[in-house]
């Protein structure tokens, strides 16, 4: 689908929740939409490692919420397991690595900025929670876009 995010904007002006402008793109794909699936990752990134190998991500959406650590969560290694398992992308608030790397995989990638250091707490995630960060409170099934203009997020598929 071809799509605009600063027109759908425009088209939408009641229909959508617009993310605060914290978040850069980390991924070969620098546009991306799809339905948005939640992942609360109070530590390392086991959750989302089994997730990304074992689910069929449909074309959907990872939003994880790391509460801004500044530690990595996602690196090469997660975007090619996303690639695979068929993800459009993920909106991470916290931070990335291996972005040299992380570019080159067809698979969308926002995040607060870049860290070279893994994260390593070992604790277990919540998937299938609500969020709220950047402005915006994240439901599960929402509709997420993100593009360089910005990421919006609405209950209901827009179209252009």
């Amino acid at each position: 689908m071809e799509f605009y995010t600063a027109d759908l904007c425009d088209k939408y002006p009641n229909d959508v929740r617009i993310l605060d402008p914290l978040f850069h793109s980390y991924g070969g794909s620098k546009k991306m939409t799809g339905r948005i699936i939640i992942l609360k990752l109070p530590g390392n990134n086991k959750t989302l490692a089994e997730l990304l190998k074992t689910t069929d991500g449909g074309g959907r959406i990872i939003v994880i919420d790391v509460d801004a650590q500044y530690t990595a969560v996602v690196g090469d290694n997660m975007m090619k397991f996303a690639l695979e398992s068929n993800w459009a992308g993920m909106i991470v608030n916290g931070y990335v690595r291996d972005t040299e790397n992380t570019k080159e995989i067809d698979v969308g990638l926002f995040a607060l900025g870049r860290c070279p250091k893994k994260t390593m707490k070992p604790c277990d995630g919540v998937l299938h929670t609500t969020l709220n960060f950047a402005g915006v409170t994240f439901v599960e099934g929402d509709y997420l876009y993100a593009d360089s203009d910005g990421i919006i997020v609405s209950h209901m598929p827009l179209e252009m």
